[in-house]
């Protein structure tokens, strides 16, 4: 039987600095996507606002059962979950719905994409192997146990391709092994190792043209770095913004001008011409390109506010992790908010031009209901440390 007491008197200990960041920020989310969307001519596009509201309901539900519920139960229940997730992003690879060239959503009425699962379920797990009494971190034997965890989902979820999804995995992978404890000889050959792929990927892509080679020899060498055609484009565009500013170059242009143009007090609410005019792209303006939309109608005080609320729940979540009553919740806190920065970090410093165009959304801004669902319940699993590690300490 279900002590509802026990959980109402949980939540009287509950962070509400989290709960009512999160509740502004998906407020702040319907208005802009409704703003990125009304002046569509598809009535699809144009009523997203409200398909949003029912993920936001859906979320809000997920978050307070996450919330109240004992993280350390979730805990024992991820491996199972795990193998689960692991068999959705292979089905997903045979029979998901290709939208874009990328096979990412199963629809089985309602449309859902399991790398969005995948990303909180690993961290989950990982939580948990990396919180076992008496794991060795410093013996190579358990690092090479436990980094298929991460290793396997991330090449499911790179097949899709969703390069920007697998690469939210690695930052915050690096970050949790450090917290637990990982010594610094290993995170630093890891750091090298990471570095030595880049260099190497870059190479394939830009040596060839430098060497002169004739362009079948360019597109051979190309081929071999493991980038599809539009991520390569994207990189090129990156460190050439000037090659294709009509095709691989067009959103991040529009991007940065639509930041840019929104001076210190913004356009004004559904005022923003790169949007009304079509420049943004009204296939990502909801989407990837939200902090765009925002900054260009509510310029650099629309954009500080948004930026104060993430670093509120940021700063909460790292709270959370410190209170927290055991290694496992400590591990939780920081992995569900590591994730959170990530995409914050990675969203707003593309849609600014310091980072390549990667498709990772805004967390509780951009449109989408799985990611809506997930980002809510990590928060959730936050709160659940915060909650406890509060209860116990009110219990001494």
């Amino acid at each position: 039987m279900i002590k509802f007491g026990r959980y109402f008197g949980f939540m009287r200990q509950t962070n509400w600095f989290i709960t009512i960041a999160i509740g502004l920020l998906m407020v702040i989310g319907v208005f802009f996507i409704y703003s990125a969307c009304y002046s569509s001519d598809e009535p699809a596009i144009r009523f997203l606002y409200m398909k949003q509201i029912t993920w936001i309901a859906v979320g809000l539900l997920c978050y307070s059962f996450f919330a109240v519920y004992d993280y350390r139960k979730i805990g024992r229940l991820s491996w199972w979950v795990y193998g689960g997730v692991l068999f959705l992003l292979v089905l997903v690879l045979i029979i998901g719905t290709k939208v874009y060239g990328a096979r990412r959503w199963l629809d089985f009425g309602v449309r859902f994409q399991p790398s969005e699962l995948a990303k909180i379920v690993t961290l989950i797990v990982l939580s948990r192997v990396l919180s076992r009494p008496g794991v060795r971190l410093s013996e190579l034997r358990t690092i090479l146990l436990i980094l298929p965890i991460v290793v396997v989902p991330f090449i499911l979820v790179l097949a899709e391709p969703d390069l920007g999804t697998a690469m939210i995995l690695v930052p915050v992978t690096f970050i949790m092994m450090f917290v637990a404890g990982m010594p610094l000889r290993y995170l630093f050959s890891f750091i090298g190792v990471g570095a030595a792929a880049v260099l190497l990927i870059l190479s394939a892509m830009f040596l060839p043209a430098l060497l002169h080679m004739s362009p079948d020899s360019q597109e051979r060498i190309m081929h071999y770095s493991g980038l599809r055609a539009h991520q390569r484009d994207r990189i090129m565009t990156f460190f050439f913004p000037d090659k294709d500013p009509l095709g691989a170059g067009w959103n991040k242009t529009q991007s940065e001008i639509a930041v840019g143009s929104g001076g210190k007090w913004g356009k004004g609410f559904r005022q923003g011409t790169q949007n009304i005019l079509g420049f943004l792209p009204k296939s990502v303006a909801h989407t990837d390109f939200i902090y765009s939309v925002i900054a260009e109608e509510k310029g650099f005080f629309g954009s500080f506010s948004i930026l104060f609320l993430f670093g509120t729940i940021i700063t909460a979540g790292m709270q959370a992790a410190v209170m927290a009553r055991d290694r496992l919740g400590r591990l939780l806190a920081v992995a569900m908010t590591s994730m959170l920065f990530c995409h914050v970090f990675i969203n707003i410093a593309m849609t600014v031009g310091l980072m390549p165009i990667t498709g990772v959304p805004l967390p509780l801004l951009s449109y989408g209901g799985t990611f809506m669902v997930v980002t809510m319940s990590a928060l959730g699993i936050v709160q659940s440390v915060y909650i406890r590690g509060r209860h116990a300490s009110s219990s001494l």
